[in-house]
């Protein structure tokens, strides 16, 4: 395993995102503050948050729990990217930049539980 959880590329990506979301969810309508902007910055900061304290528990079979819980979290984040775009918070382009990124971070979520499973 890496030094800490800063080497991890899954951790790098995971922040990316969350910094992604934050930015898109600035232009929600004010009637969604309470609703889908924070319910997306919620799961979205658990990613790179669960990937964190994963490697900091020090075994492995706690990292890959942790790791599971990630993908958890970046399922929710998916699916409400494409609730808030059905809705016309996020226009298509955001849309496909951001569910891409979910995409990547995914196939490197599952390398790395099954690197360690």
């Amino acid at each position: 395993m890496t030094q800490t959880f800063r080497d991890l590329i899954a951790w790098q990506q995971g922040k990316a995102l969350a910094r992604g979301v934050y930015e898109i969810t600035r232009l929600f309508p004010d009637e969604e503050r309470f609703g889908l902007v924070i319910q997306l910055r919620r799961a979205v900061v658990s990613i790179p948050s669960n990937i964190a304290e994963g490697r900091g528990r020090g075994t492995k079979k706690d990292f890959a729990h942790f790791l599971m819980q990630a993908r958890g979290s970046l399922y929710e984040v998916e699916t409400q990217i494409e609730l808030a775009h059905e809705l016309h918070y996020v226009d298509a382009v955001n849309a496909a930049r951001l569910l891409k990124a979910c995409d990547e971070l995914s196939r490197v979520l599952n390398g790395l539980i099954n690197s360690i499973s």
